[in-house]
């Protein structure tokens, strides 16, 4: 059997919107909007470095409608990259791609081949001894087990299944074209390329069943590297490595502020972690960091109320680590106070009596519900995008306020009690 490698990659998502910055002044908006793009440009330039034999597209190629064809255009100029150096390509539709009408428009150049999303069919590489059987969708609702009808595997070549899907037990995401593991290898292929799972998963070393992500993150909940596989096939095994191909990368950031006794200690910690973070990422990403600072801590009574100064404090220290590639989309603060309720009672004072009067008022529903009707008619003006980005506002909508009242009484009782006041 012939050698050969292929890249295979899923979950582009071309010009997905970006959800949730209006609520970060500052944010790079325009870097985030092309990340999408510059990263399918960069697994591009791979497939050319690498001469790759053809490449796989496993669905999400866009993100639903495009609002013109730029979108489509620019993937057109890609693949003509490719078509410039040989290289076919082979493509299933997921759900995103089913709900373009302009996808169905677009005419594509001669070495990209869709699959049909009428039935599972078959393209062949004749002259690699090479089948991939795959089915797009025709809807983006697609709920049936596609992977049951693909067809069965082509005697002495190497074959390959594309299909979008959410596996049985591995997927995060909505249940489209759901199968099990059994599915897939009970058909004798070679190698599964998967998609729709945005993180890399491995599912089975043999054959190889495999999820790539997606190539670039789009928000702070797809953290950590993003990219393609190239796998190299000799003797009629496969074996795979990852390429990265991100432009931006996400990050959370976990510090214990235990040792910490003020906001400058507080911000002199971040700035630690984000030059420690910036040696380990040392290759021009920007990186979009989101810092929680937690345990108990004499500093948490000066931050009560002071998320938004503290953002600012830290992005400042890190323009002066690095003005291009760092920035930090929030700062939570998930501290405690060093002083416990017993410590407070025991004061016999106006703090132990405010905190009493807080206490009963954390535990009376009716209460909390005539806080979140005031509350409501704020949040009712709120665009979505603000309030996919702040979970507090989506309790309010819930009605469910105990925690962010326990939050309050708790930075308030340590506030007025001087912890983490300037000495």
């Amino acid at each position: 059997m012939v050698s050969f490698s292929f890249i295979h990659a899923a979950d582009i998502h071309l010009d997905s919107p970006l959800l949730g910055l209006a609520a970060y002044e500052g944010a790079p908006v325009e870097l985030l909007r092309n990340a999408p793009r510059e990263a399918f440009s960069n697994l591009i330039d791979e497939a050319i470095q690498e001469r790759v034999d053809f490449m796989v597209i496993s669905g999400d190629l866009y993100d639903g409608g495009w609002k013109d064809f730029n979108t489509g255009l620019f993937f057109s100029k890609e693949m003509g990259r490719l078509s410039r150096e040989n290289i076919p390509v082979f493509i299933v539709h997921g759900n995103h791609d089913a709900e373009s009408e302009l996808t169905k428009q677009l005419a594509l150049p001669d070495n990209v081949k869709v699959f049909s999303t009428r039935k599972a069919e078959t393209h062949f590489i004749e002259d690699l001894e090479i089948a991939l059987h795959g089915q797009s969708f025709r809807d983006a609702k697609t709920e049936e087990n596609l992977a049951l009808n693909y067809p069965s595997s082509v005697p002495s070549y190497f074959n390959i299944g594309v299909l979008h899907t959410s596996v049985e037990g591995h997927a995060a995401h909505a249940s489209y074209a759901p199968c099990s593991l059994s599915d897939l290898t009970d058909k004798g292929y070679d190698y599964w390329a998967l998609g729709h799972v945005h993180e890399y998963k491995i599912l089975r070393e043999d054959p190889l069943v495999v999820f790539p992500g997606n190539i670039q993150g789009r928000h702070i909940r797809e953290t950590g590297a993003r990219g393609a596989v190239l796998a190299t096939v000799e003797n009629g095994k496969a074996t795979v490595e990852r390429l990265f191909v991100d432009t931006i990368r996400w990050h959370r950031v976990g510090i214990d502020a235990s040792s910490a006794h003020s906001l400058k200690d507080i911000v002199l910690l971040a700035r630690d972690r984000l030059e420690t973070l910036l040696r380990e990422e040392d290759d021009g990403r920007l990186l979009a960091v989101r810092i929680t600072f937690t345990g108990k801590s004499s500093s948490h009574g000066e931050l009560f109320g002071l998320e938004s100064q503290l953002r600012q404090e830290i992005l400042a220290a890190a323009n002066v680590l690095s003005n291009d590639n760092l920035w930090i989309e929030k700062v939570i603060i998930g501290t405690a106070p060093e002083l416990d309720e017993a410590a407070i009672v025991s004061r016999s004072d106006a703090i132990a009596d405010l905190q009493e009067i807080l206490r009963e008022i954390v535990g009376d529903t009716d209460i909390q519900q005539r806080i979140v009707g005031e509350l409501m008619e704020i949040v009712a003006m709120a665009p979505l995008e603000l309030i996919d980005a702040v979970p507090e506002l989506g309790e309010i909508q819930t009605g469910d306020i105990k925690k962010q009242l326990e939050a309050v009484s708790q930075g308030l009782i340590a506030h007025m009690s001087g912890e983490g006041e300037a000495e």
